[in-house]
């Protein structure tokens, strides 16, 4: 088979895209990416949201033993043993989510002469309004109605906006393979489905890690605060951060020193990343434009040249 000339390659994609204009396709991404941005404030979402499961993490009882993180794997059949998770100290600087570590455990030690262990957890937070989902042209992601924000391997396209989107830098890409998957947290979407609490709840020894309804879990963050005032900070990490999450953290000191973003808006991300996806349908229909525009050129002059030589003597 002869290789494809940049005139056949111009015929083609052109004949493509004008075939992607004329039959609507392009403007059937236009309607699925036309949804109005959400202008509800976080008390509006966090209503709404009342109900969705949700991962409440206390710090405070954390002892850092990480069998939530053994159980993730052995429940998501993921690549580290148990012996490769407890390698190395479980420190900000030295761990980073992967396309084999869907969560993992923080050590802090704020102070030098600080001897008190502090433990952050870092995991997809869930979002009740998902920058990925949003972000996503293709619907590949899904905040599912109780809560998880899962991922559609026979949609995903690659393109990898949910990783530049994702304000808690989440999304991990499978750069290896042939065949590549966007990995993270699900929190057990079908363990939730048949009545079971995620997997790393179930694990935690302490109960530093609780589920239950969003709503609940928040009135018991704000009781404990409320009980022990010189214990925990007065805040909730996760209750109107990006909007709100479903991942919900206390702690008994700023969570800046224990990793967390203390950056994001209350506004959910969803208002920032729609704009800039409702572009892509009408850039789909700029190349189709210009691709068959440069195929009728070509055609044309093609033409025009074998008119001139059949004609000559």
């Amino acid at each position: 088979m002869c290789p494809l000339s940049r005139r056949g390659f111009l015929q083609r994609g052109g004949a493509a895209a004008v075939g992607m204009v004329a039959t609507g396709t392009t403007g059937a991404v236009s309607g699925a990416m036309g949804r109005e941005p959400s202008s509800r404030n976080p008390d509006e979402l966090a209503e709404e949201a009342a109900d969705q499961v949700a991962i409440l993490f206390d710090s405070t009882l954390c002892i850092g033993c990480r069998a939530c993180e053994v159980a993730c794997n052995q429940e998501n059949d993921l690549a580290r043993s148990g012996s490769d998770i407890y390698e190395g100290q479980p420190s900000q600087d030295a761990r980073a989510l992967d396309v084999d570590v869907w969560s993992y455990t923080t050590f802090h030690q704020v102070e030098a002469d600080d001897y008190t262990a502090a433990f952050g957890r870092v995991q997809c937070m869930h979002c009740i309004e998902p920058a990925c989902v949003s972000s996503c042209p293709v619907h590949a992601l899904e905040k599912l109605g109780h809560g998880p924000v899962v991922w559609h391997s026979d949609l995903c396209l690659g393109c990898r906006y949910c990783m530049m989107a994702c304000p808690f830098l989440v999304p991990r890409f499978e750069w290896d393979k042939r065949n590549p998957r966007i990995t993270k947290c699900d929190m057990c979407a079908r363990r939730l489905a048949d009545g079971q609490p995620p997997a790393c709840v179930e694990a935690c020894p302490t109960a530093s890690l609780q589920a239950g309804g969003r709503g609940e879990l928040i009135d018991e963050a704000h009781r404990r605060i409320e009980e022990y005032p010189r214990l925990y900070v007065h805040h909730v990490y996760g209750e109107k951060e990006a909007g709100g999450t479903n991942v919900l953290n206390l702690a008994d000191r700023p969570f800046d020193d224990l990793g967390y973003r203390r950056d994001l808006p209350e506004r959910s991300y969803r208002e920032y990343t729609r704009p800039a996806m409702a572009a892509i349908p009408w850039t789909l229909n700029a190349v189709g434009l210009v691709l068959g525009v440069s195929a009728w050129v070509f055609n044309r002059a093609a033409e025009i040249s074998g008119d001139e030589e059949g004609g000559e003597p």
